[in-house]
C-alpha cells in the first residue's frame, strides 16, 4: 500500500541527505500516517482511514461527515 493520506493526499517528500563532508545521497521524508477508525452517523457504520496527523486534526475540527463529503464518498 502506498504511503499516502486518504484525506489530504500527502505523500513522501524527496530530497538529499547532506553529510558533514557535503556528500549528497537521496532520501525521503515519510508522512506521519496513522490508522484511525471513525463512526459516521450519516452512514451508521465505522470507517477505517489511513490519515496523516494533519488530516486527523482537520477531522477533529470539521467533523467526519464534512471531510467525507469533500472526498466524494
Amino acid at each position: 500500500m502506498a504511503k499516502r493520506c486518504q484525506v489530504t493526499g500527502s505523500g513522501p517528500g524527496y530530497g538529499k541527505q547532506v553529510s558533514h563532508s557535503h556528500r549528497r545521497t537521496s532520501r525521503r521524508w515519510e508522512p506521519n500516517l496513522q490508522r484511525r477508525r471513525y463512526w459516521v452517523p450519516s452512514q451508521r457504520r465505522w470507517v477505517t482511514l489511513r490519515l496523516s496527523a494533519k488530516a486527523i486534526k482537520t477531522i477533529d475540527r470539521k467533523g467526519i461527515d464534512a471531510v467525507l463529503a469533500g472526498m466524494g464518498s
